[in-house]
């Protein structure tokens, strides 16, 4: 039965990035986007909306659960992407970080055209099941085995990483869910380049502005070694999944 409901969410959510288009719910208007990094006016982590609404409410992690179907189709039964990079892992992520992130998107504060017909409250809910599948995401044992770079910097990388990153992510890239700064430690390492070049050229809207302009002056290289060495910094191990492990709830 449980197979068959994942099929099911998988096909209805496929069906939603097929039909639905920009519309962001049946019958109502599309949200204005708000300022974005690098404009007058903005500030990073404003808060309000949904974002706040979720923020304050008891999660329901056998809901969460059932949400977290929809989000399967693309970051797979355990949370944990695809090692490439295409979709990024969120088992283990802290449960504001998701919660802001999923509500930028909604709100067309952060643009992912991709994710964006999966997201929507027609198809996952409202507030309340925003804060149901970020408390079962954070919850996910996270993949032993993430996607890396070439490993030929590793040392450059740690360098720069405890010059420059770990005020805000912490010294294990563990990130504070307090601060909404996310976990990054065991990222896959192509999802962490794309969003870091991204970042860099002000096109992902909701990014914090300290670190847009701390990383102006990173060369490629550095970028590389960098991100290099965060995917391949280690979880807490019981947070680390046994390799092969499968999500219970799906089988």
């Amino acid at each position: 039965m449980l197979k068959f409901k994942h099929t099911l969410a998988v096909a209805v959510a496929l069906s939603a990035f097929v039909t639905v288009g920009p519309v962001f719910a049946a019958g109502g208007e599309s949200p204005h986007k708000g300022k974005s990094v690098g404009e007058e006016g903005y500030v990073w982590n404003a808060g309000g909306g949904e974002e706040d609404e979720a923020l304050h409410l008891k999660p329901d992690l056998n809901n969460g659960k059932d949400v977290y179907e929809v989000c399967s189709a693309c970051h797979q039964p355990e949370g944990w992407g695809l090692t490439d990079g295409t979709f990024p892992q969120l088992a283990g992520q802290h449960a504001k970080v998701i919660i802001k992130q999923l509500a930028d998107i909604r709100a067309l504060n952060r643009d992912n055209p991709t994710m964006y017909p999966f997201a929507l409250p027609s198809q996952i809910g409202g507030p309340q099941s925003i804060a149901d599948v970020a408390a079962y995401t954070a919850k996910l044992k996270m993949n032993p085995d993430p996607g890396h770079g070439d490993g030929k910097d590793i040392d450059l990388g740690k360098k720069l990483y405890a010059d420059n990153c770990t005020k805000c992510h912490g010294a294990d890239g563990a990130g504070d869910n307090d601060k909404f700064f996310p976990r990054i430690q065991g990222q896959h390492y192509a999802y962490l380049i794309r969003q870091y070049e991204w970042i860099k050229a002000g096109k992902r809207r909701n990014a914090n502005p300290e670190m847009v302009q701390q990383i102006q002056k990173f060369s490629d290289r550095d970028t590389k070694a960098v991100l290099d060495y965060v995917s391949r910094l280690k979880p807490p191990a019981d947070m680390t999944a046994p390799k092969g492990w499968k999500n219970p709830d799906f089988q």
